[in-house]
Protein backbone atom coordinates (compact mmCIF):
# COMPACT_ATOMS: atom_id res chain seq x y z
CA UNK A 1 0.00 0.00 0.00
CA UNK A 2 2.77 2.41 0.81
CA UNK A 3 4.75 1.51 -2.27
CA UNK A 4 1.60 1.81 -4.82
CA UNK A 5 1.00 5.66 -2.92
CA UNK A 6 4.98 6.62 -3.44
CA UNK A 7 4.56 5.64 -6.75
CA UNK A 8 1.27 7.66 -7.40
CA UNK A 9 2.99 10.36 -5.85
CA UNK A 10 6.46 9.92 -7.78
CA UNK A 11 3.86 10.00 -10.99
CA UNK A 12 2.21 13.11 -10.05
CA UNK A 13 5.78 14.73 -9.95
CA UNK A 14 6.93 13.52 -13.36
CA UNK A 15 3.43 14.58 -14.86
CA UNK A 16 4.50 18.10 -13.89
CA UNK A 17 8.06 17.81 -15.30
CA UNK A 18 7.24 19.46 -18.37
CA UNK A 19 5.95 22.78 -16.62
CA UNK A 20 8.56 22.68 -13.55
CA UNK A 21 10.59 25.17 -15.78
CA UNK A 22 7.59 27.34 -16.20
CA UNK A 23 6.96 27.52 -12.32
CA UNK A 24 10.82 28.70 -12.17
CA UNK A 25 10.22 31.69 -14.33
CA UNK A 26 6.93 32.60 -12.27
CA UNK A 27 8.96 32.55 -9.73
CA UNK A 28 11.42 35.13 -10.87
CA UNK A 29 8.34 37.46 -11.89
CA UNK A 30 6.94 37.52 -8.18
CA UNK A 31 10.45 36.94 -5.99
CA UNK A 32 10.85 40.66 -5.41
CA UNK A 33 6.80 41.03 -4.35
CA UNK A 34 6.52 38.00 -2.56
CA UNK A 35 9.82 36.51 -1.69
CA UNK A 36 7.60 32.97 0.64
CA UNK A 37 5.62 32.11 -2.69
CA UNK A 38 8.66 32.60 -4.94
CA UNK A 39 10.62 30.48 -2.80
CA UNK A 40 8.14 27.82 -2.12
CA UNK A 41 7.78 27.68 -5.98
CA UNK A 42 11.99 27.70 -6.71
CA UNK A 43 11.72 24.97 -3.57
CA UNK A 44 8.55 22.80 -5.34
CA UNK A 45 10.54 22.97 -8.67
CA UNK A 46 14.11 21.47 -7.27
CA UNK A 47 12.12 18.56 -5.48
CA UNK A 48 10.32 17.38 -8.93
CA UNK A 49 14.10 18.00 -10.42
CA UNK A 50 15.71 16.09 -7.64
CA UNK A 51 12.85 12.95 -8.39
CA UNK A 52 13.27 13.42 -12.05
CA UNK A 53 17.29 13.34 -12.56
CA UNK A 54 18.54 12.40 -9.17
CA UNK A 55 21.61 10.14 -10.83
CA UNK A 56 22.55 12.73 -13.14
CA UNK A 57 22.34 15.11 -10.16
CA UNK A 58 24.21 12.58 -8.23
CA UNK A 59 26.95 12.03 -11.16
CA UNK A 60 28.29 15.93 -11.56
CA UNK A 61 31.49 16.19 -10.00
CA UNK A 62 30.89 20.24 -9.02
CA UNK A 63 27.57 19.04 -6.70
CA UNK A 64 30.40 16.53 -5.15
CA UNK A 65 32.16 19.90 -4.13
CA UNK A 66 29.41 21.33 -2.72
CA UNK A 67 28.06 18.54 -0.74
CA UNK A 68 31.86 17.85 0.32
CA UNK A 69 31.59 22.05 1.56
CA UNK A 70 28.40 21.38 2.91
CA UNK A 71 29.48 18.63 5.36
CA UNK A 72 32.40 20.67 6.54
CA UNK A 73 30.09 23.52 7.46
CA UNK A 74 28.38 21.58 8.99
CA UNK A 75 31.09 20.65 11.14
CA UNK A 76 32.67 23.61 11.60
CA UNK A 77 28.83 25.02 13.29
CA UNK A 78 29.48 21.73 15.50
CA UNK A 79 32.80 23.79 17.31
CA UNK A 80 30.90 26.81 17.42
CA UNK A 81 31.01 28.73 20.84
CA UNK A 82 26.94 29.61 20.14
CA UNK A 83 26.05 26.79 18.23
CA UNK A 84 22.11 27.37 17.76
CA UNK A 85 23.08 30.57 15.97
CA UNK A 86 26.07 28.18 14.07
CA UNK A 87 23.31 26.14 12.73
CA UNK A 88 20.85 28.39 11.52
CA UNK A 89 23.07 29.93 9.91
CA UNK A 90 23.78 26.83 7.51
CA UNK A 91 20.44 28.32 6.19
CA UNK A 92 21.69 30.72 4.40
CA UNK A 93 23.70 28.08 2.59
CA UNK A 94 22.75 24.67 2.28
CA UNK A 95 19.08 24.72 0.90
CA UNK A 96 20.82 27.18 -1.85
CA UNK A 97 22.98 24.37 -2.63
CA UNK A 98 20.37 21.95 -3.22
CA UNK A 99 18.74 24.76 -5.07
CA UNK A 100 21.42 25.01 -7.21
CA UNK A 101 22.23 21.27 -7.93
CA UNK A 102 18.48 20.49 -9.13
CA UNK A 103 18.53 23.89 -11.30
CA UNK A 104 21.79 23.34 -12.69
CA UNK A 105 20.40 20.04 -14.54
CA UNK A 106 17.00 21.71 -15.37
CA UNK A 107 18.57 24.87 -17.28
CA UNK A 108 20.29 23.44 -20.09
CA UNK A 109 19.96 25.82 -23.06
CA UNK A 110 20.40 29.20 -24.66
CA UNK A 111 16.46 29.53 -24.62
CA UNK A 112 16.24 29.33 -20.70
CA UNK A 113 19.00 31.67 -20.31
CA UNK A 114 16.79 34.13 -22.24
CA UNK A 115 13.42 33.52 -20.41
CA UNK A 116 15.06 33.50 -17.36
CA UNK A 117 16.38 37.14 -17.98
CA UNK A 118 12.99 38.49 -19.21
CA UNK A 119 11.51 37.25 -16.09
CA UNK A 120 14.02 39.21 -14.35
CA UNK A 121 13.59 42.38 -16.19
CA UNK A 122 9.76 42.43 -16.38
CA UNK A 123 9.82 41.44 -12.58
CA UNK A 124 11.85 44.95 -11.44
CA UNK A 125 9.78 47.41 -13.01
CA UNK A 126 6.81 47.46 -10.41
CA UNK A 127 9.71 47.59 -7.98
CA UNK A 128 11.69 50.34 -9.67
CA UNK A 129 8.17 51.75 -10.08
CA UNK A 130 7.48 51.72 -6.24
CA UNK A 131 11.34 53.11 -5.97
CA UNK A 132 10.74 55.73 -7.49
CA UNK A 133 7.10 56.90 -5.42
CA UNK A 134 8.97 56.61 -2.01
CA UNK A 135 12.14 59.02 -3.01
CA UNK A 136 10.28 61.44 -5.24
CA UNK A 137 6.07 61.16 -4.35
CA UNK A 138 7.22 60.11 -0.26
CA UNK A 139 5.10 56.71 -0.89
CA UNK A 140 5.15 54.88 2.26
CA UNK A 141 2.74 51.97 3.42
CA UNK A 142 2.53 48.61 5.08
CA UNK A 143 0.64 46.19 3.49
CA UNK A 144 0.56 42.40 4.72
CA UNK A 145 -1.23 39.65 3.37
CA UNK A 146 -1.53 36.22 6.14
CA UNK A 147 1.72 37.69 7.96
CA UNK A 148 4.73 36.40 4.97
CA UNK A 149 2.62 35.51 1.84
CA UNK A 150 2.65 39.39 0.75
CA UNK A 151 4.44 41.28 3.20
CA UNK A 152 5.47 45.16 1.72
CA UNK A 153 6.93 47.92 3.72
CA UNK A 154 7.66 51.07 2.15
CA UNK A 155 9.73 53.49 3.93
CA UNK A 156 9.40 57.11 2.91
CA UNK A 157 12.18 58.90 1.72
CA UNK A 158 14.02 55.59 1.37
CA UNK A 159 16.30 53.33 3.48
CA UNK A 160 18.39 55.16 4.86
CA UNK A 161 16.62 58.54 3.99
CA UNK A 162 17.14 59.90 0.28
CA UNK A 163 18.81 56.72 -0.34
CA UNK A 164 16.04 54.28 -2.84
CA UNK A 165 14.79 50.92 -1.48
CA UNK A 166 11.80 50.24 -2.53
CA UNK A 167 10.13 46.71 -1.33
CA UNK A 168 14.02 45.72 -0.10
CA UNK A 169 15.36 46.37 3.64
CA UNK A 170 18.40 48.74 2.60
CA UNK A 171 19.17 51.16 -0.29
CA UNK A 172 22.53 48.45 -1.00
CA UNK A 173 20.58 45.19 -1.01
CA UNK A 174 18.19 47.17 -3.44
CA UNK A 175 21.42 48.43 -5.57
CA UNK A 176 22.55 44.64 -5.38
CA UNK A 177 19.45 43.50 -7.28
CA UNK A 178 19.27 46.14 -9.57
CA UNK A 179 23.33 45.73 -10.58
CA UNK A 180 22.39 42.03 -11.51
CA UNK A 181 18.98 42.88 -13.17
CA UNK A 182 20.82 45.64 -15.50
CA UNK A 183 24.21 43.31 -16.54
CA UNK A 184 21.13 40.96 -17.87
CA UNK A 185 18.83 43.45 -19.01
CA UNK A 186 21.48 45.20 -21.08
CA UNK A 187 23.03 42.01 -22.59
CA UNK A 188 19.24 41.64 -24.02
CA UNK A 189 18.80 44.93 -25.05
CA UNK A 190 21.88 44.99 -26.96
CA UNK A 191 21.16 41.07 -28.87
CA UNK A 192 17.82 42.70 -29.81
CA UNK A 193 20.08 45.61 -31.09
CA UNK A 194 22.46 43.59 -33.06
CA UNK A 195 20.02 41.76 -34.64
CA UNK A 196 17.70 44.83 -35.50
CA UNK A 197 21.65 46.23 -36.99
CA UNK A 198 22.28 43.13 -38.87
CA UNK A 199 19.30 42.81 -41.02
CA UNK A 200 17.89 46.93 -40.70
CA UNK A 201 14.16 47.91 -40.75
CA UNK A 202 11.50 45.59 -41.08
CA UNK A 203 13.90 42.72 -41.59
CA UNK A 204 15.26 43.41 -38.83
CA UNK A 205 12.35 43.92 -36.53
CA UNK A 206 11.02 40.24 -38.12
CA UNK A 207 14.91 38.84 -37.56
CA UNK A 208 14.20 39.95 -33.63
CA UNK A 209 10.49 38.30 -33.79
CA UNK A 210 12.04 35.31 -34.91
CA UNK A 211 14.92 35.33 -32.55
CA UNK A 212 12.35 35.88 -29.18
CA UNK A 213 9.75 33.03 -30.96
CA UNK A 214 12.53 30.44 -30.70
CA UNK A 215 13.42 31.51 -27.46
CA UNK A 216 9.99 31.29 -26.10
CA UNK A 217 8.07 28.50 -28.35
CA UNK A 218 4.65 29.39 -27.00
CA UNK A 219 4.63 32.92 -28.47
CA UNK A 220 4.55 31.05 -32.09
CA UNK A 221 1.49 28.82 -31.43
CA UNK A 222 -0.13 32.30 -31.93
CA UNK A 223 -0.14 35.50 -33.29
CA UNK A 224 -1.93 36.90 -30.41
CA UNK A 225 0.05 37.58 -26.94
CA UNK A 226 -0.11 34.22 -24.88
CA UNK A 227 -1.55 35.75 -21.53
CA UNK A 228 0.53 32.56 -19.64
CA UNK A 229 3.94 34.12 -20.90
CA UNK A 230 6.04 36.68 -19.15
CA UNK A 231 7.15 38.17 -22.61
CA UNK A 232 6.11 40.55 -25.17
CA UNK A 233 4.77 39.42 -28.39
CA UNK A 234 7.99 39.55 -30.32
CA UNK A 235 5.63 40.80 -33.74
CA UNK A 236 5.81 43.74 -32.41
CA UNK A 237 8.51 46.59 -31.63
CA UNK A 238 6.94 46.75 -28.08
CA UNK A 239 10.19 44.00 -27.15
CA UNK A 240 12.57 45.81 -27.89
CA UNK A 241 10.94 49.07 -26.77
CA UNK A 242 10.66 47.75 -23.29
CA UNK A 243 13.94 46.78 -22.79
CA UNK A 244 15.11 50.16 -23.37
CA UNK A 245 12.36 51.81 -20.84
CA UNK A 246 13.57 49.04 -18.38
CA UNK A 247 17.10 49.50 -18.61
CA UNK A 248 17.37 53.08 -18.20
CA UNK A 249 14.74 52.63 -15.58
CA UNK A 250 16.53 50.63 -13.77
CA UNK A 251 19.83 52.50 -14.20
CA UNK A 252 18.19 55.39 -12.88
CA UNK A 253 17.04 53.69 -9.54
CA UNK A 254 20.58 52.47 -9.41
CA UNK A 255 22.04 55.49 -9.44
CA UNK A 256 19.85 56.69 -6.56
CA UNK A 257 20.23 53.99 -4.70
CA UNK A 258 23.09 55.93 -3.94
CA UNK A 259 25.76 52.94 -3.47
CA UNK A 260 29.46 53.60 -4.87
CA UNK A 261 29.45 49.73 -4.91
CA UNK A 262 26.82 49.72 -7.66
CA UNK A 263 27.69 52.24 -9.33
CA UNK A 264 31.02 50.95 -10.20
CA UNK A 265 30.17 47.17 -11.24
CA UNK A 266 27.53 48.88 -13.57
CA UNK A 267 29.87 50.90 -15.11
CA UNK A 268 32.24 47.55 -15.16
CA UNK A 269 29.70 46.00 -16.84
CA UNK A 270 28.80 48.60 -19.37
CA UNK A 271 32.52 49.14 -20.51
CA UNK A 272 33.31 44.82 -20.40
CA UNK A 273 30.05 45.03 -22.92
CA UNK A 274 31.74 47.72 -24.99
CA UNK A 275 35.01 46.17 -25.17
CA UNK A 276 33.45 42.86 -26.07
CA UNK A 277 31.62 44.48 -28.92
CA UNK A 278 34.39 46.51 -30.08
CA UNK A 279 33.22 49.72 -29.32
CA UNK A 280 36.38 51.82 -28.51
CA UNK A 281 34.58 54.97 -29.33
CA UNK A 282 32.57 53.72 -25.86
CA UNK A 283 34.72 52.73 -24.12
CA UNK A 284 37.11 55.80 -23.91
CA UNK A 285 33.73 57.85 -23.38
CA UNK A 286 33.13 56.02 -19.97
CA UNK A 287 36.76 55.94 -19.16
CA UNK A 288 36.60 60.13 -19.47
CA UNK A 289 33.63 60.19 -17.65
CA UNK A 290 34.70 57.64 -15.19
CA UNK A 291 38.30 59.64 -14.63
CA UNK A 292 36.62 63.04 -14.18
CA UNK A 293 34.62 61.85 -11.54
CA UNK A 294 37.28 60.15 -9.81
CA UNK A 295 39.26 63.47 -10.26
CA UNK A 296 36.59 65.72 -8.70
CA UNK A 297 36.49 63.18 -6.20
CA UNK A 298 40.42 62.45 -4.78
CA UNK A 299 42.53 65.02 -6.80
CA UNK A 300 44.68 67.65 -5.16
CA UNK A 301 42.29 70.65 -4.31
CA UNK A 302 43.41 72.57 -7.44
CA UNK A 303 43.06 69.64 -9.77
CA UNK A 304 39.51 68.41 -8.08
CA UNK A 305 37.96 71.75 -7.85
CA UNK A 306 38.26 72.08 -11.69
CA UNK A 307 35.95 69.15 -12.13
CA UNK A 308 33.55 69.67 -9.43
CA UNK A 309 32.70 72.80 -12.07
CA UNK A 310 31.00 69.48 -14.26
CA UNK A 311 30.30 66.66 -11.97
CA UNK A 312 27.88 66.64 -9.41
CA UNK A 313 28.38 66.68 -6.08
CA UNK A 314 25.79 63.87 -5.77
CA UNK A 315 28.88 61.75 -7.41
CA UNK A 316 32.20 62.96 -5.98
CA UNK A 317 30.73 63.80 -3.03
CA UNK A 318 29.25 60.45 -2.04
CA UNK A 319 32.87 58.39 -3.58
CA UNK A 320 35.42 60.70 -1.32
CA UNK A 321 32.49 59.93 1.70
CA UNK A 322 32.43 64.10 1.98
CA UNK A 323 28.58 63.74 1.90
CA UNK A 324 29.01 61.63 4.95
CA UNK A 325 31.27 63.27 7.07
CA UNK A 326 32.63 62.02 10.72
CA UNK A 327 31.56 58.22 10.45
CA UNK A 328 32.34 56.13 13.24
CA UNK A 329 35.78 54.45 12.51
CA UNK A 330 34.13 51.42 13.31
CA UNK A 331 31.35 51.80 10.16
CA UNK A 332 34.80 51.56 7.95
CA UNK A 333 35.07 48.99 5.79
CA UNK A 334 38.29 48.58 6.45
CA UNK A 335 37.92 48.63 10.47
CA UNK A 336 35.55 45.63 9.64
CA UNK A 337 37.52 43.58 7.62
CA UNK A 338 40.49 44.15 9.85
CA UNK A 339 38.50 42.61 12.60
CA UNK A 340 37.50 39.62 10.23
CA UNK A 341 40.80 38.87 9.53
CA UNK A 342 41.94 39.09 13.00
CA UNK A 343 39.27 35.84 14.20
CA UNK A 344 40.19 34.06 11.29
CA UNK A 345 43.72 33.58 12.22
CA UNK A 346 43.20 32.91 15.76
CA UNK A 347 40.49 30.09 14.36
CA UNK A 348 41.56 29.30 11.23
CA UNK A 349 40.45 25.52 11.19
CA UNK A 350 36.93 25.61 12.21
CA UNK A 351 36.63 29.44 12.79
CA UNK A 352 34.10 30.99 15.16
CA UNK A 353 30.64 29.23 14.20
CA UNK A 354 28.02 31.33 11.17
CA UNK A 355 26.47 34.40 12.49
CA UNK A 356 29.31 34.94 15.36
CA UNK A 357 30.73 38.21 13.19
CA UNK A 358 27.93 40.19 14.61
CA UNK A 359 28.15 39.44 18.51
CA UNK A 360 32.17 39.30 18.38
CA UNK A 361 32.15 43.08 16.48
CA UNK A 362 29.68 44.69 18.92
CA UNK A 363 31.42 43.43 22.06
CA UNK A 364 34.36 45.08 20.35
CA UNK A 365 33.31 48.09 19.32
CA UNK A 366 29.78 48.85 20.95
CA UNK A 367 28.32 49.03 17.60
CA UNK A 368 25.73 46.43 16.09
CA UNK A 369 26.50 45.18 12.31
CA UNK A 370 25.45 42.09 11.10
CA UNK A 371 28.49 41.35 8.91
CA UNK A 372 32.02 42.51 7.87
CA UNK A 373 31.09 43.42 4.01
CA UNK A 374 33.02 40.94 2.48
CA UNK A 375 31.45 37.17 2.10
CA UNK A 376 34.64 35.82 1.86
CA UNK A 377 36.20 37.24 4.71
CA UNK A 378 33.26 36.22 6.84
CA UNK A 379 33.58 32.68 5.69
CA UNK A 380 37.16 32.80 6.85
CA UNK A 381 36.38 33.95 10.18
CA UNK A 382 33.03 32.12 10.86
CA UNK A 383 33.65 28.58 9.32
CA UNK A 384 37.45 28.75 8.82
CA UNK A 385 40.10 28.96 5.96
CA UNK A 386 39.29 25.60 4.74
CA UNK A 387 35.78 26.36 4.13
CA UNK A 388 36.39 29.45 2.50
CA UNK A 389 39.07 28.50 0.12
CA UNK A 390 36.55 25.60 -1.01
CA UNK A 391 34.04 28.28 -1.67
CA UNK A 392 35.96 30.37 -3.56
CA UNK A 393 37.49 26.91 -5.57
CA UNK A 394 34.25 26.08 -6.59
CA UNK A 395 32.73 29.64 -7.54
CA UNK A 396 36.18 30.38 -9.78
CA UNK A 397 36.00 26.82 -11.43
CA UNK A 398 32.50 27.73 -12.32
CA UNK A 399 33.76 31.19 -13.56
CA UNK A 400 36.80 29.71 -15.65
CA UNK A 401 35.28 27.01 -16.93
CA UNK A 402 32.52 29.32 -18.39
CA UNK A 403 35.07 31.16 -19.82
CA UNK A 404 36.51 28.48 -21.70
CA UNK A 405 33.20 27.80 -23.01
CA UNK A 406 32.46 31.14 -24.38
CA UNK A 407 36.38 30.74 -25.88
CA UNK A 408 36.70 28.08 -27.10
CA UNK A 409 33.25 25.91 -28.09
CA UNK A 410 32.36 25.15 -31.30
CA UNK A 411 28.42 24.87 -30.74
CA UNK A 412 28.11 28.58 -29.68
CA UNK A 413 26.82 31.12 -32.13
CA UNK A 414 26.80 35.06 -32.25
CA UNK A 415 24.02 35.42 -29.81
CA UNK A 416 24.29 32.45 -27.51
CA UNK A 417 27.67 33.84 -26.96
CA UNK A 418 26.51 37.20 -26.11
CA UNK A 419 23.34 35.83 -23.80
CA UNK A 420 26.56 33.65 -22.09
CA UNK A 421 28.67 36.37 -21.49
CA UNK A 422 25.80 38.30 -19.86
CA UNK A 423 25.45 35.54 -17.06
CA UNK A 424 29.06 35.66 -16.78
CA UNK A 425 29.25 39.57 -16.64
CA UNK A 426 26.60 38.63 -13.90
CA UNK A 427 27.99 36.52 -11.81
CA UNK A 428 31.44 38.40 -12.27
CA UNK A 429 29.16 41.78 -10.84
CA UNK A 430 27.73 39.06 -7.68
CA UNK A 431 31.43 37.99 -7.04
CA UNK A 432 32.62 41.63 -6.83
CA UNK A 433 29.44 42.59 -4.86
CA UNK A 434 30.31 40.05 -1.72
CA UNK A 435 33.84 41.66 -1.74
CA UNK A 436 32.51 44.39 -0.38
CA UNK A 437 29.22 43.16 0.85
CA UNK A 438 27.29 40.43 1.90
CA UNK A 439 24.11 39.78 -0.33
CA UNK A 440 23.11 36.07 1.21
CA UNK A 441 21.06 37.47 4.18
CA UNK A 442 18.63 38.46 1.86
CA UNK A 443 16.88 35.45 0.22
CA UNK A 444 15.44 36.75 -3.03
CA UNK A 445 19.33 38.21 -3.71
CA UNK A 446 20.51 34.76 -2.20
CA UNK A 447 18.57 32.62 -4.33
CA UNK A 448 18.64 34.97 -7.59
CA UNK A 449 22.24 34.49 -7.01
CA UNK A 450 22.31 30.68 -7.67
CA UNK A 451 19.89 30.17 -9.90
CA UNK A 452 22.43 32.36 -12.24
CA UNK A 453 25.05 30.29 -10.93
CA UNK A 454 23.34 26.98 -11.79
CA UNK A 455 21.98 28.46 -14.85
CA UNK A 456 25.70 28.95 -16.10
CA UNK A 457 26.68 25.37 -15.09
CA UNK A 458 23.75 23.56 -16.86
CA UNK A 459 24.87 25.34 -20.25
CA UNK A 460 28.23 24.79 -19.47
CA UNK A 461 27.70 21.16 -18.47
CA UNK A 462 25.36 20.17 -21.80
CA UNK A 463 27.79 21.97 -24.45
CA UNK A 464 30.98 20.70 -23.03
CA UNK A 465 29.57 17.65 -23.20
CA UNK A 466 28.30 18.20 -27.18
CA UNK A 467 32.54 19.46 -27.47
CA UNK A 468 33.77 16.40 -26.26
CA UNK A 469 31.43 13.84 -28.22
CA UNK A 470 32.78 16.43 -31.31
CA UNK A 471 36.50 15.79 -30.40
CA UNK A 472 36.08 12.39 -30.39
CA UNK A 473 33.67 12.48 -33.72
CA UNK A 474 36.39 14.17 -35.08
Amino acid sequence: MLGASLNKVFDYFKSRWQSSWNYSLWALLIFPLSPLVGAVTVGFVSLITWLKQSRKINRRPINWGFALLSVLLIVSAGFAQEKTAAFLGLFNFLPFFLLFAAHSALIQTFAQLRQMAWALVIGSMPVVIIGFGQLFLGWSFKFEILWVVLSWTVRPGGNPPGRIASFFLHANTFAAYLTIVFILGLGLWLEQWAEGQRSGGAEGQRGRGERLTATFPLLSQSPIPNPQSPVPNPQSPVPFLFLTVAVIADFIALIFTNSRNGWAIAIFACLAYALYQGWRILVGGVAAIVSSVLLAAFAPSPVAHIFRWVVPAFFWARLNDDMYPDRPVALMRKTQWEFAWSLAQQHPLTGWGLRSFSTLYNAKMQIPLGHPHNLFLMLSAETGFLNALLFCGLLAWILITGVQLLQKSKYLNTGDRLIFFSYLLAFSGWILLNTVDVTLFDFRLNALSWLIVAAICGVIDRYSQKDRLGSHQN
